[in-house]
């Protein structure tokens, strides 16, 4: 009896830790819902177009680089709508900084390319959601096996189709934005 119940305590504190340890993405800036800090200064928006700050943990050993992106999976696009894409962050990054999306601000680390957007320039931009129903952006961070051999001027379809062959875990959290 005492082996059993041993045995069945190694396991839950295996599965545990297993548990424990998934790679995950977080923020300390971000809730449930966008702040006016993270919507558009444009398209009748009065935001301050600031990427959020994002963090993750436990990312696969064999991480090579990270990708960022954040997309409106309710745009009345009939395809959704890319804000951010970042590919090429360096495999000991865990971080970005509020507004690192600010293209002037250099806050993006090293090597880290940040393409374009539907809005066809590179950097964050902000979310702009129609009246009606709040939009669901889903952000996400990439755990990929290499660099991407790709520029600034990659389309997010581009990103996205070469991140499909080379991405070991991702992570994402979604966050709501609706037009007051």
């Amino acid at each position: 009896m005492r082996t059993s119940f041993l045995s069945f305590m190694m396991a839950v504190i295996a599965t545990t830790a297993t548990f424990a340890q998934t790679f995950t993405l977080k923020s300390r800036e971000l809730g449930g819902q966008f702040t006016n800090e993270h919507y558009l200064n444009g398209m009748g928006y009065t935001g301050e177009n600031k990427s959020p700050e994002l963090y993750w943990e436990n990312a696969p050993k064999e991480t090579k680089t990270f990708a960022v992106t954040m997309y409106d999976l309710d745009a009345p696009t009939g395809s959704g709508f890319w804000h951010w894409v970042v590919f090429n962050i360096p495999a000991n990054v865990t971080e970005l900084k509020s507004d690192a999306g600010n293209i002037s601000n250099k806050l993006m680390p090293g090597q880290a390319i940040q393409s374009n957007t539907d809005m066809g320039t590179p950097g964050y931009a902000g979310a702009a959601p129609n009246d009606g129903p709040a939009h669901r952006y889903l952000i996400t961070v990439y755990a990929l096996n290499k660099t991407l051999d790709l520029d600034k001027n990659a389309t997010p379809a581009s990103v996205g189709f070469n991140m499909f062959f080379s991405t070991i875990r991702k992570a994402s959290i979604i966050v709501y934005g609706q037009k007051k």
